[in-house]
């Protein structure tokens, strides 16, 4: 039987980042508006942060009954070493995908918006089918449009949408550097895994693209949301402190330029994930200072 320790482990916590990011951002627009109404913004960063567990919990299902996980180099894997049932570990998932649906209920009952059932259906869809099912999409190279499309510019808009009841641009605008960081981690995490996943079927992206271009991808996933910023900067000037964030993202780039593989890049998820959490931070704080 798992421990609590290891529970958490497996809820892969360094991961979070890619929930907390996106809200806060989306909070960011909303105070930019002068309309942030801050118990919603709390709802949706529950919503996203048992969306993100409950998908991790999958993913360790999933790829645990396949067999997939046998050999990873990374954190823990519940069902993959054994410590846990594939039948607890899928409870957990799905627990925490219904804990998410009924938060998310919330706030669609308050806005109104009653479309936004069909997202929020369509969000933990994609959370169970990345890895579950019979034709997992996260085996067949799409892992990363699902992330920038549910971490990035759903978990933004969604958010700043809920708080405004209406979705200006900038909202849409500042999900893509998000989007692209949340990417960021999950190609790291693919490059790590790239020499295992291939010979156990799972061809992510990092498989189909191969070693080089993935961590050409990698970089260009740290770097561009700092270009997409800057741009934006012309219409709130304080987006642009997010440069300040730019030395955050030097080591880990040049760390996977120089081929670092295997457990080398677990140190580099660690720093994706910081540069993800101290850009969202300014970013946040840089939207929030410059009124609409």
């Amino acid at each position: 039987m798992a421990t609590p320790a290891q529970w958490l482990a497996g809820a892969r916590p360094r991961t979070l980042p890619a929930a907390v990011v996106p809200v806060a951002v989306g909070t960011g627009v909303a105070i930019s508006y002068g309309g942030a109404v801050w118990w919603r913004a709390l709802l949706a960063l529950f919503v996203a942060l048992l969306l993100q567990i409950g998908v991790n919990y999958a993913n360790d299902y999933s790829d645990g009954v396949r067999g997939t996980d046998e050999q990873r180099v990374g954190p823990l894997r519940l069902v993959g070493s054994r410590v846990a049932t594939p039948r607890s570990v899928l409870i957990a998932a799905f627990a925490c995908f219904l804990a998410a649906a009924v938060a998310g209920l919330v706030l669609v009952v308050v806005t109104r918006a009653w479309w936004l059932l069909a997202v929020g259906a369509l969000a933990i869809a994609a959370a169970w089918f990345y890895t579950g099912g019979a034709r997992p999409y996260g085996y067949r190279a799409l892992g990363e449009v699902s992330v920038f499309v549910f971490f990035g510019l759903v978990a933004v808009a969604g958010t700043t949408y809920v708080q405004l009841e209406r979705l200006p641009w900038q909202a849409v605008a500042a999900a893509v550097p998000v989007g692209l960081l949340a990417c960021a981690l999950l190609v790291v995490n693919n490059l790590r895994d790239i020499v295992t996943d291939g010979p156990a079927g799972k061809r992510t992206l990092a498989v189909v693209l191969g070693d080089a271009r993935t961590r050409a991808l990698y970089v260009c996933c740290l770097l561009v949301p700092f270009v997409v910023a800057l741009a934006l900067a012309f219409a709130q000037p304080f987006a642009a402190v997010t440069v300040l964030a730019l030395p955050l993202a030097l080591r880990p780039a040049v760390t996977v330029r120089q081929g670092a593989t295997g457990p080398s890049l677990i140190a580099t998820l660690q720093q994706t994930g910081r540069l993800q959490l101290v850009f969202g931070l300014l970013f946040t704080i840089g939207l929030a200072l410059s009124p609409a």
